[in-house]
C-alpha cells in the first residue's frame, strides 16, 4: 500500500493523543515524507488549559501541524472541505457527541474522496449486537459501517478494541466498584469482554496506517480488524482485581433482566444502556489469539498488567 503523504487525525481527546503519539513514533515515519495533521477545537487552539497547551506545544514541536476545526458544529460541506487535502483521515473523537455526529464525519470523509478512512469505531462487534441493541449509538455505528459499504472509492479500516482498559476498570461503568473490593457479572460469570489499553489502540492504528499488510482488504480494499490487549470471562476478570488489589473480592451478578429494567427506568441513561448491551454476551469478546495485534506479533498489555501500573483505586 502507498504510504500517505497527509494524515488527519481528529480530536486532542485521550485517543486522538494516543493514536498522534503512535504516528509520531512509528519507525517508518521518519522513511517517508508523511505530514501529520491534528484538528482541535478553534476554542482549544486559542485559550487551551494547561494540560492542552503542553499537549499542543510538544505536537508542534514533532513537527504536527494544528489544524482549527469544529467537528459538532460544522457542517458536512465544512468538514469535507478540511478532510480534503489529506489521504488518511482517524476519527478520534465521538464518546460524548451528540447523536448524528459519526453519520456526518463519515459523509464528509466520502464526500472529501478521502483514500483511507478510519471511523470512530473503537469498540465493540457492532454488526454482530445488531441494530436493535439498547445502545442508540451502536444503531448509528451501523448506520455509518452501512455509508462506507456502499461505496468503493474511499478505502476504510475499523479498528475493533473491545472496550477501553481504563473504562472496564472504571467505577462509573459498574463492573468495579467500592475501590476494588466488589466485581459485578454482566449478564452471567460465563460472559466475556474484551478491553486495550488506549495506548495500545494507538500502536495499533499507526501498524494500520503504515504496516504492510496490516490495513485489511476482505471487502474491497477495506474492512475490519480486531485487536485485543486482553479477553476475560467476568470471573477471570474478578480473579485479577483480587491479584492485584490484594483483596477478597464480593461477586455481584447483574442479570439481563436487571439490567434492561434498569434501562425502562432510565432510557436516557447511556451507561445503562452500555451495560445492558454487555449482559447479552453478544459481540464484546473475540478471541486474542485471532486479532491483527497477534498476526503481527505485537504484544499489548493485558488486564493485569495495565492494572498493576495505571489502576488508581483511591
Amino acid at each position: 500500500m502507498t504510504t500517505p503523504q497527509s494524515v488527519l487525525v481528529l480530536g486532542l481527546g485521550e485517543l486522538g493523543t494516543a493514536v498522534l503519539n503512535a504516528l509520531c513514533s512509528h519507525p517508518l515515519l521518519p522513511t517517508s515524507s508523511t505530514t501529520l495533521t491534528l484538528l482541535v477545537r478553534p476554542s482549544t487552539l486559542s485559550a487551551p488549559n494547561q494540560a492542552q497547551k503542553a499537549l499542543l506545544d510538544a505536537f508542534r514541536a514533532r513537527g504536527v501541524i494544528l489544524q482549527p476545526g469544529d467537528i459538532v458544529n460544522s457542517s458536512t460541506a465544512e468538514l469535507t472541505a478540511l478532510f480534503a487535502p489529506h489521504d488518511v483521515v482517524i476519527g478520534c473523537t465521538g464518546m460524548a457527541a451528540p447523536a448524528g455526529t459519526q453519520v456526518k464525519q463519515a459523509r464528509a470523509a466520502l464526500a472529501a474522496g478521502a483514500p483511507r478512512y478510519v471511523p470512530w469505531q473503537f469498540g465493540v462487534d457492532y454488526d454482530a449486537i445488531g441494530a436493535a441493541s439498547a445502545q442508540d449509538l451502536f444503531t448509528e455505528q451501523l448506520e455509518v459501517r452501512g455509508l462506507l459499504r456502499a461505496q468503493e472509492r474511499t478505502r476504510w479500516c475499523v479498528v475493533s478494541t473491545g472496550i477501553f482498559m481504563s473504562f472496564a476498570f472504571w467505577e462509573g461503568f459498574g463492573v468495579v466498584g467500592e475501590k476494588g473490593e466488589v466485581v459485578r457479572a454482566l449478564g452471567s460469570w460465563e460472559n466475556g469482554l474484551t478491553v486495550t489499553a488506549v495506548e495500545d489502540i494507538g500502536r495499533m492504528v499507526a501498524e494500520v496506517v503504515f504496516a504492510e499488510g496490516a490495513w485489511p482488504v476482505e471487502e474491497r480494499g477495506s474492512g475490519i480488524v480486531f485487536i485485543a490487549g486482553d479477553t476475560l470471562k467476568y470471573k477471570e476478570f474478578a480473579e485479577v482485581v483480587g491479584r492485584v488489589t490484594g483483596k477478597e473480592v464480593r461477586k455481584e451478578l447483574w442479570t439481563v433482566e436487571k439490567l434492561e429494567q434498569d434501562v425502562t427506568e432510565e432510557p436516557d441513561n447511556g451507561m445503562r444502556k452500555y451495560r445492558a448491551v454487555f449482559a447479552k454476551g453478544v459481540g464484546v469478546a473475540w478471541d486474542k489469539g485471532k486479532t491483527l495485534n497477534a498476526r503481527l506479533g505485537i504484544e499489548l498489555q493485558t488486564a493485569e498488567q495495565w492494572a498493576r501500573e495505571s489502576w488508581n483505586q483511591s
